[in-house]
């Protein structure tokens, strides 16, 4: 069995493949490793659990029938406090069991051989929806612009006409993650930038991107550590709350 240091709840639930269309509430887990990775080293983490296993689950790699599985990730590959997590949603949370179930601890990661160890698991029920108060994010390396529409934010002459467009694209972010939750909001989603920092260009599956780190307000709730944007399955775009008593800028939850 994988080594785990704490034990690992029972998760199993009534309804946990899915949202529960009532209270909008859905299964979320998170698998915390003690296995120290660098953001560059997150696709090849990544890698390394889909070898681990054979014939994954299609919600560990989002391919089928060597088709893309174009729909919100379910199962993400993230490195938060410098070390390897995944964060799972929905049925993302029962099919994190074939990866349990593993006994080949001893993977590579990049050119490096590396261990993951299990530091524990956590597991909630979490209620996104929107509401009449406002809540406060932070965005790491968020991916909301093709290449296209990279073109038209720089041709943008004000620092209000790109806000304008990036608070647009993150609207329709968080719709797309509600959508591909089963989540339907009764409300209109209010969003509002509060601060935006353009990081050096990236290249995403070969193509040029510019990734931002962003604090915004919304009225909307979201799980810490899930994603929005683009690349949300390596870890681009991760969500985490800022509290109120927060003065920094932008806190490194990386």
């Amino acid at each position: 069995m994988w080594p785990v240091k704490n034990d690992i709840a029972d998760f199993s639930a009534p309804n946990n493949k899915k949202v529960d269309t009532k209270t909008q509430r859905i299964p979320i887990l998170i698998a915390w490793f003690d296995t120290e990775i660098h953001q560059f080293e997150v696709p090849a983490f990544r890698g390394a659990v889909i070898h681990s296993m054979a014939n994954a689950n299609v919600l560990f790699h989002n391919h089928q029938d060597e088709k893309l599985r174009y729909a919100y990730p379910l199962i993400q590959y993230k490195r938060i406090h410098n070390k390897a997590a995944i964060v799972c949603l929905n049925g993302g949370t029962e099919a994190i069991g074939e990866f349990f179930s593993r006994h080949d601890v001893n993977v590579k990661i990049g050119p490096d051989d590396k261990m993951l160890e299990i530091n524990r698991v956590d597991g909630e029920f979490f209620r996104i929806n929107t509401w009449e108060t406002k809540f406060t994010y932070q965005l790491r390396r968020w991916l909301p612009l093709n290449q296209s529409n990279y073109g038209a934010y720089k041709q943008l002459d004000g620092i209000a006409e790109r806000c304008a467009l990036l608070e647009r694209m993150l609207v329709g972010n968080i719709l797309s993650m509600a959508s591909g939750l089963n989540i339907h909001f009764d409300k209109q989603v209010t969003m509002k930038l509060l601060d935006i920092k353009e990081l050096n260009p990236i290249k995403h599956k070969g193509v040029k991107m510019q990734p931002f780190d962003v604090r915004f307000s919304t009225n909307v709730s979201i799980p810490n550590y899930i994603g929005l944007g683009k690349g949300v399955s390596m870890g681009f775009g991760m969500v985490t709350t800022v509290r109120q008593s927060t003065t920094t800028q932008f806190q490194h939850n990386e």
